[in-house]
């Protein structure tokens, strides 16, 4: 997971563009977005993190920064 990445998506990217691509590259079907990453699962990690990133930013009216904070803590805690 790269956070540069992430905010990218997050600032150039709008939601319904992050989830067509999420679902692109579960389905394996060419993106219509660039999504940087290693690998598939990489792309996918970004543009789900993106997607929960945006998401919040516009349920919670928080900034980019709370919300990024609020997704790294919760990938934390799953992984514990």
């Amino acid at each position: 997971m790269k956070i540069p990445v992430i905010k990218k998506l997050v600032e150039t990217q709008p939601l319904e563009q992050l989830r067509a691509a999420e679902l692109a590259i579960i389905n394996e079907q060419p993106l219509q977005i660039e999504i940087e990453g290693n690998d598939e699962g990489e792309q996918l990690t970004h543009a789900i993190a993106a997607i929960w990133i945006l998401e919040r930013m516009n349920d919670s009216n928080v900034d980019f920064k709370t919300a990024l904070r609020e997704y790294t803590q919760k990938v934390r805690e799953s992984i514990n």
